[in-house]
């Protein structure tokens, strides 16, 4: 098939791109392809000249490209993505570009020009598989994360009435799973205890942390050990057995004695606890124990103190998610700002204190919270 002068003159030109170029004339006849195309094709150029473009196309493949070429021109648009059949038989995957063009001579033709994306398609099919892998992956993440959440949440502490007294707990974490956990647990038929504890950090590794710490002071709690020596102890575990001293923990434990209307309260590295008698100014009972885990020597020597308590007073027991929260202003609640909620919601009935503490917390507090909450509350009958 003669080629036009103007053709000849461009080969060279042509041969120097690098994307694959076909020139057909007004019958759709191919006049020419480059020796770039002449790779992608697995064809030679002899192989090509003088057939139709639809040749080596079937018709469905061929009436894609005449309706994509049509609506792409009707957008002023002509680049589409579609396939060239290769002589293997397999579909390169490339972007098509045609454009029509009228010579000197006023003869129709049409330039069109074949990119290879198949290193481009090869890595969106690596990176699709990978991300179904990562979305299998989330998923077994998330229902084991889901399980664990609801075995944490099972140890959560329980309100209850128990002789005289009379228990509201909360806890929430601020993730599926937390740092904090909280324990109501009677010791005999005497004695109560309470106790909130809080991890440092927050997520998966203070969860695991947070509940082999929950497991050893259930069991030292159940010895009846003083209060100090179970912080010694704890310490001690945290130190030696975990021997980590990335993670530190605080709390604040209470006893209480049925009978006699008595406390005894140790606190180590943890926010003030706190008895209130409806109507007056809340005692704060101070930690007199260092942070847990970091320092051989952390509890004191004097761990424990004792209180009286008296019908009607009421115990609050609390990790820092209540008493570190901030305000639109940068300010925090602190002790202070919890002692003021805790004075005036204790004039309300016990019932309806835990709720209106937290509510009033929430309302201080700037957006959602961001660390793990616990909290227990205690009334004398």
């Amino acid at each position: 098939m003669q080629r036009p002068d103007w053709l000849i003159q461009m080969e060279d030109v042509l041969e120097t791109l690098n994307e694959g170029v076909m020139i057909l004339d007004d019958c759709r006849k191919i006049l020419y392809i480059n020796s770039c195309l002449e790779r992608m094709f697995g064809f030679a150029a002899s192989e090509i000249v003088g057939h139709l473009g639809s040749d080596f196309y079937t018709k469905e493949e061929y009436d894609v490209i005449l309706q994509e070429t049509e609506k792409r021109h009707e957008m002023g648009q002509n680049r589409f993505e579609f396939v060239l059949p290769v002589k293997d038989g397999h579909r390169l995957p490339v972007i098509i570009s045609s454009r029509n063009f009228e010579d000197p001579e006023g003869l129709q033709f049409a330039v069109v020009t074949f990119t290879d994306i198949s290193e481009q398609k090869n890595a969106e099919s690596k990176l699709r598989n990978a991300n179904a892998r990562l979305k299998q992956r989330q998923a077994e993440i998330d229902e084991d994360l889901l399980l664990a959440a609801r075995v944490q949440q099972s140890l959560a502490p329980q309100s209850l009435v128990w002789g005289n007294m009379r228990v509201d707990a909360y806890y929430h974490p601020v993730r599926t799973i937390g740092g904090d956990f909280g324990l109501v647990n009677p010791l005999d038929d005497r004695h109560l205890n309470l106790l909130v504890c809080d991890v440092s950090g927050h997520g998966i590794g203070s969860a695991l942390v947070a509940n082999r710490i929950y497991s050893e002071t259930m069991t030292q709690l159940g010895s009846g050990r003083p209060l100090a020596e179970i912080l010694r102890h704890l310490n001690r575990f945290m130190m030696q057995d975990l021997g980590s001293s990335a993670l530190l923990f605080t709390l604040a434990a209470a006893r209480i004695d049925v009978g006699g209307h008595r406390m005894i309260f140790a606190g180590a590295g943890h926010p003030p606890a706190m008895i209130v008698t409806p109507g007056e100014e809340p005692r704060l009972l101070e930690s007199r124990s260092m942070v847990l885990g970091g320092l051989p020597d952390a509890v004191a020597t004097e761990a424990a103190i004792e209180v009286d308590l008296n019908k009607g007073d009421r115990v609050v027991l609390y990790t820092d998610g209540i008493s570190e929260v901030f305000d639109a202003r940068g300010e925090m609640l602190g002790t202070e700002g919890v002692q003021k909620i805790v004075r005036e919601t204790a004039l309300l009935p016990f019932g309806d204190m835990q709720q209106a503490l937290l509510n009033r917390v929430a309302a201080w507090r700037e957006g959602a919270p961001t660390d793990d909450m616990s909290l227990v509350l205690l009334e004398v009958l």
